[in-house]
């Protein structure tokens, strides 16, 4: 049995009908930078994750930086964040000239640790940014507490997260927050896209001109912007993506409660630690399913070996990626960070994931480690 680790064309063959006639319309309009799709695409992305405003822009890692130059964040600034996380977090900090402050990580969440992230803080920092990993949102309440106490913005950044909830709020409705729409997201497009949400009005106004140049009308540059705009066709897509993702974030909830009771037998639950959300998590997404494993890569040989595919997200934590040599970080800076970095293993986890599917990797698992 074949299992992929994701399988976008058994998605995109259960919306071929609604997604085929939309291209042949664009096609024809010939608008293919913002206009009409993507100022919809907004509207309804706004109204999802229950916020004023939603700012399209071209991908997760510009809608950060877009959100680091409005709130005028630059050099000598310092923003911290978790160091188990994509690239884009900590690099698009560093693209704005600021320094990254990293602070460890909660173990069974993986998200940031908020008393870890208060000891970071310091006379330079400017922002924190906390990354809802895998899902599920981070400790939000706590560390908008911190940033309140410190006078402190923070970014959100939800890039695997839209329709998670914290205490029964959206991601993207608690602070400036930060989507990204590649393909391999809960929500993804045909490429790459953004999305910023915002309950400032001013932000949102700041943003809409950063993301075309500076423009606050046609060619009067009120700021130095960049080019990022949402392509028409990635918000034509998503707005047809849109109206399943609940029934789809509910059959990624099932399938994640499946692997739960799969991954339980007797010999498995010793080398196999099964996520689960955090009290606070209302509503966990699992963007991914992932586990920690003892004897990773054998095992991932393993089940590569079966048919079964599986992804590291990540393998290296941010503090020992060669560009930050700088930062003056080594390993065991950041334990939580450096141990998962070593464990974690992503299995198959999507809609159309079966229950055939589902067992087979549970029974490839057991295989491997000689559970029955």
């Amino acid at each position: 049995m074949r299992v992929p680790a994701l399988d976008l064309q058994a998605q995109y063959a259960t919306i071929r009908d609604e997604i085929e006639p939309m291209l042949l319309d664009l096609c024809a309009s010939q608008r293919f930078v913002l206009g009409p799709e993507v100022e919809s695409l907004e509207r309804e992305i706004a109204d999802y994750v229950r916020a004023p405003h939603a700012i399209g822009c071209a991908s997760g890692t510009d809608a950060i930086v877009l959100a680091l130059r409005a709130l005028g964040i630059g050099p000598g600034d310092e923003v911290v964040t978790s160091p188990f996380t994509f690239f884009a977090t900590a690099g698009a900090i560093a693209l704005v000239g600021a320094r990254p402050v990293f602070a460890d990580i909660e173990p069974a969440s993986f998200n940031l640790d908020p008393e870890r992230c208060e000891a970071a803080l310091g006379a330079r920092t400017r922002a924190i940014i906390a990354v809802d990993l895998f899902g599920q949102c981070a400790d939000m309440t706590a560390i908008l507490d911190i940033a309140r106490r410190r006078r402190l913005p923070v970014i959100e950044d939800a890039a695997q997260s839209l329709g998670a909830e914290h205490r029964g709020t959206r991601a993207g409705a608690m602070t400036l927050t930060t989507f990204s729409f590649y393909p391999s997201k809960n929500l993804g497009g045909f490429g790459d896209g953004g999305m910023i949400t915002t309950s400032d009005d001013d932000e949102a106004r700041v943003l809409r001109q950063l993301r075309v140049h500076g423009e606050s009308s046609r060619y009067v540059h009120e700021r130095l912007g960049q080019n990022s705009r949402l392509d028409a066709l990635q918000a034509a897509v998503l707005r047809i993506k849109l109206r399943h993702l609940d029934a789809w974030t509910e059959a990624r909830q099932e399938r994640a409660a499946a692997y739960g009771q799969l991954l339980a037998r007797p010999g498995l639950r010793d080398v196999v630690r099964t996520p689960s959300a955090a009290p606070h998590a209302t509503r966990h997404v699992y963007n991914q399913y992932t586990v920690r494993v003892r004897d990773r890569e054998a095992l991932r040989e393993a089940l590569a070996e079966r048919g079964v595919g599986t992804a590291v997200y990540y393998p290296i934590p941010l503090h020992l990626q060669p560009c930050f040599r700088d930062l003056g970080h080594e390993a065991g800076d950041f334990p939580e960070s450096e141990k998962a970095a070593g464990e974690v293993l992503s299995l198959p986890l999507y809609p159309e994931l079966t229950p055939e599917q589902q067992a087979f990797v549970a029974d490839s698992i057991a295989n491997f480690y000689g559970a029955r």
